[in-house]
């Protein structure tokens, strides 16, 4: 099993951290390996949703199933699964000391039959991954576009203003 996990600060207030991380689709925003997610059903994002998220690794394309399987105080838990993975993201959201929130995300991917064989390769892509990931995550929720959408009150850090429109 590979376990890795990352913790980074936004200037997004908390609830609208959780707001957008809790609908998976926006996984193409943040995830560097992401293709293309969309949700499968409508209806409120509540525990047992699901989402098709395609990602390349590698040059090769895996299609996955993920659900929301817990949405607390502060925590979301999705699992996902393809015929040759199972994985289980949680997501920790807290209050940043001053303003903003703190993000701990964490991934334990487990491969199944021969793609086991791929684990110790799969490591150090995922551990790159996971990095990448902390530079989109952090400026799509520190973007202008959550703070439309999710009514994020603090501030944008970006070094370079966005010009933010209607």
């Amino acid at each position: 099993m590979i376990v890795v996990e990352r913790t980074f600060a936004v200037t997004a207030a908390p609830g609208a951290v959780l707001a957008y991380l809790r609908d998976f689709s926006n996984a193409q925003e943040w995830d560097p390996s992401g293709v293309r997610t969309s949700r499968l059903g409508a209806g409120p994002i509540t525990p047992g949703a699901h989402w098709r998220h395609v990602r390349k690794l590698y040059g090769v394309t895996a299609e996955l199933t993920y659900t929301l399987a817990a949405a607390d105080d502060g925590r979301l838990v999705f699992h996902g699964r393809s015929e040759g993975a199972t994985c289980v993201d949680t997501i920790l959201v807290r209050p940043a000391p001053g303003s903003g929130a703190e993000v701990t995300y964490r991934v334990e991917l487990e491969m199944h039959g021969l793609a086991k064989l791929v684990t110790p390769l799969l490591r150090t892509e995922l551990e790159k991954l996971a990095d990448a990931a902390v530079v989109t995550a952090t400026a799509a929720l520190d973007g202008t576009e959550i703070r439309h959408r999710f009514g994020a009150a603090t501030p944008n850090r970006l070094t370079t203003p966005i010009e933010e429109t209607g």
